[in-house]
């Protein structure tokens, strides 16, 4: 499944040791203040004794004759674990849509049924890809329904010559070329002398 142990340096991740570290910096200082340790020899020889009378007190057995894994789920189980769920409806025409593609509902029996346009279905997209969908709490199985073609192979024929339409060019009155138009008039040798 992909699972892997990561360690970690992060306090965040080991609140066990963390817990124990936050109980012993308060605790461990009296502890030494009261026995009247002074050097570091006196302060391993104290440990040694402390660690065990901490443990005696505080520490749980373990048992080693329980096991903590969970038994592996089987196929059909991380199948159906590892699915994406989706909202959808209903459309007119008794068919779901899922991923720019129209399904049809199947029964147990390999048999389409059909549902009032509006009803919730919820589409099951499994880990191994299979599309199911839920509808009123059963399970139904989708059917992918071909693609609609807008053009027929026998009784629409595709012209050879397709038409070249024409480009649109502004005339020189438009707004956009008035400017640079009027400029090229007053360029005009011949209708400077006309306007004076």
């Amino acid at each position: 499944m992909g699972v892997e142990i990561r360690t970690s340096s992060i306090p965040q991740a080991k609140g066990r040791v963390e817990r124990l570290f936050q109980t012993l910096q308060p605790r461990l200082p009296l502890e030494l203040k009261i026995a009247g340790v002074i050097t570091l020899e006196q302060a391993n020889a104290f440990l040694n004794h402390y660690i065990k009378e901490f443990n005696a007190k505080f520490a749980l057995e373990i048992n080693h004759t329980k096991s903590v894994f969970e038994t592996q789920p089987t196929a059909e189980e991380i199948n159906l674990t590892l699915a994406v769920l989706a909202d959808r409806k209903i459309d007119s025409g008794h068919c779901v849509r899922f991923d720019t593609k129209y399904y049809k509902t199947i029964d147990a029996n390999n048999k389409p049924t059909h549902f009032r346009k509006g009803t919730d279905a919820l589409v099951i997209k499994a880990f191994d890809g299979e599309l199911y969908v839920s509808i009123d709490d059963t399970v139904y199985a989708l059917e992918e329904i071909p693609s609609h073609q807008a053009v027929s192979k026998n009784f629409d024929f595709a012209e050879n010559k397709p038409r070249k339409s024409k480009r649109y060019l502004p005339p020189m009155s438009h707004p956009w070329k008035q400017a640079s138009f009027q400029a090229y008039l007053e360029k005009q040798s011949h209708r400077a002398n006309k306007t004076a």
